[in-house]
């Protein structure tokens, strides 16, 4: 008798031990794949690091988009949650790194999104245009165009225009850019 009390009050103790494991998982974590706790998206936002929007992450493009070609072979572009962006640029090994600000906004058109980019360094400029994450968010479309300084006959592209519409559509697509991301 005195065994299968003490029985009885080993299961009673271990139910408590897996509730209060359970209980613990419940928690979440930040890489858990699953949204709980307090964040936003899945793995983001609340208690984690802010969620990725639009073109925010890294990203890789080899080749460059023809256009690109006279100035670099490949780029790495990182694009950070707090509206700052790194780009690593090479050609024929010697790298380049371009930094400054950019806004993004959704447009009407599909997934297209409105990007300004203020770079500071290495020459202060601003660019506009468009750019595009795949539905897998994996790749990304992406056309910008110089607007400060000015070049004569150079426009960005838009979201209704499509990709393909810099100055009109003047270039065609050699002003796309492919991106496939890294993080």
């Amino acid at each position: 008798m005195k065994s299968v009390k003490l029985f009885g009050l080993m299961m009673i103790f271990a139910s408590f031990l897996f509730v209060g494991c359970g209980k613990e998982d419940d928690k979440g974590t930040c890489s858990d794949g699953i949204k709980n706790q307090d964040e936003t998206g899945v793995d983001c936002g609340g208690v984690c690091t802010a969620c990725r929007e639009g073109v925010q992450g890294k990203w890789k493009s080899f080749p460059v988009a023809p256009i690109l070609a006279t100035f670099a072979d490949s780029i790495i572009a990182e694009f950070k949650t707090n509206n700052t962006y790194t780009v690593d640029q090479w050609k024929g090994g010697v790298k380049v790194v371009l930094t400054g600000t950019y806004t993004q906004s959704k447009s009407n058109t599909g997934n297209i999104y409105n990007i300004t980019l203020n770079q500071s360094a290495p020459t202060a400029l601003t660019a506009a245009g468009i750019f595009e994450v795949a539905a897998d968010d994996k790749s990304m479309k992406y056309e910008v165009a110089q607007t400060e300084p000015t070049i004569q006959g150079v426009t960005p592209p838009t979201p209704a225009g499509g990709f393909g519409s810099t100055s009109g559509g003047a270039f065609g697509i050699i002003n796309i850019q492919n991106y496939v991301r890294l993080n």
